[in-house]
C-alpha cells in the first residue's frame, strides 16, 4: 500500500510558478515510477511528468522546458517545480505511484492560473 498526499496548489498568474510536492507514506527509493498527472474539466486526465527509481524522466511536450520533475528519497517526496504558468495549466493535479505491480493515486491538488 501507498498512500500519496499532493500540495502546494493554489491561484498563480500567468508566467508564475508554483511547486507541487506528493509525500509517500513508505520509502519512494523502492517505488517504480512517480508521476503527475493532470485532469482539467471536461478533459481527460493526462501525463505531465514521471521519473523512475533510477531518476530517469519523462515530460509531456506541454510540461517541456517548464516544468521540472524530481524526486527526494530521504523525505519520500515527489516535486513538480511548474514555471512560466499558463492558463491552460489549470487542472486538477494528481500524484501517481506504480509500486511492484499496482498504481496508487493521491486525492489531487488544485491549479488555476488566472488574472
Amino acid at each position: 500500500q501507498v498512500q500519496l498526499v499532493e500540495s502546494g496548489g493554489g491561484l498563480v498568474q500567468p508566467g508564475g510558478s508554483l511547486r507541487l510536492s506528493c509525500a509517500a507514506s513508505r520509502n519512494i527509493f523502492s517505488i517504480n515510477v512517480l508521476g503527475w498527472y493532470r485532469q482539467a474539466p471536461g478533459k481527460q486526465r493526462e501525463l505531465v511528468a514521471a521519473i523512475t527509481s533510477a531518476g530517469i524522466t519523462n515530460y509531456a511536450d506541454s510540461a517541456k522546458g517548464r516544468f521540472t520533475i524530481s524526486r527526494d528519497n530521504a523525505r519520500n517526496t515527489v516535486y513538480l517545480q511548474m514555471n512560466n504558468l499558463k492558463s491552460e495549466d489549470t487542472a486538477v493535479y494528481y500524484c501517481k505511484a506504480v509500486y511492484l505491480h499496482y498504481v496508487y493515486w493521491g486525492q489531487g491538488t488544485q491549479v488555476t492560473v488566472s488574472s
